[in-house]
């Protein structure tokens, strides 16, 4: 694995009832890659690098995306801006991990809730 893996927040298996998987994984990873990767395409959220453990562990939305082959989810935390970060299963090896970080407009975060991609997390 070129990229080291570093734990970023604890899997809250709670959100497996937003889900069609069940993930049974108690950590979630983030890969030294992954600042590369939001500076080069989406270097406005580099700010929110720092909020990755409260976005993960009280996200105010989830969803799936439809458009992925693998076990994925999405989370959505609003902040000053709505936070989406996608997380996938890297099924070779066996773990959760950050695949990106990026803003949503509230027009997609509503179009979002209103098409059932995405749902409120009730707290």
């Amino acid at each position: 694995m070129a990229d080291k893996l570093i734990p970023i927040a604890s899997f809250n298996k709670s959100l497996n009832n937003y889900l069609r998987h069940d993930f049974n994984y108690d950590t979630i990873y983030q890969s030294t890659g992954l600042k590369k990767h939001i500076a080069k395409r989406h270097p406005d959220c580099l700010l929110y690098l720092d909020d990755l453990p409260s976005i993960i562990s009280s996200p105010d939305y989830i969803g799936v995306n439809p458009n992925e082959n693998t076990k994925n989810f999405e989370l959505v935390k609003t902040i000053s801006q709505n936070i989406q970060v996608g997380i996938k299963l890297d099924i070779k090896n066996d773990y959760l991990y950050v695949a990106t970080l990026h803003t949503i407009t509230e027009g997609k975060l509503q179009h979002g809730l209103s098409n059932g991609r995405l749902k409120k997390i009730d707290k």
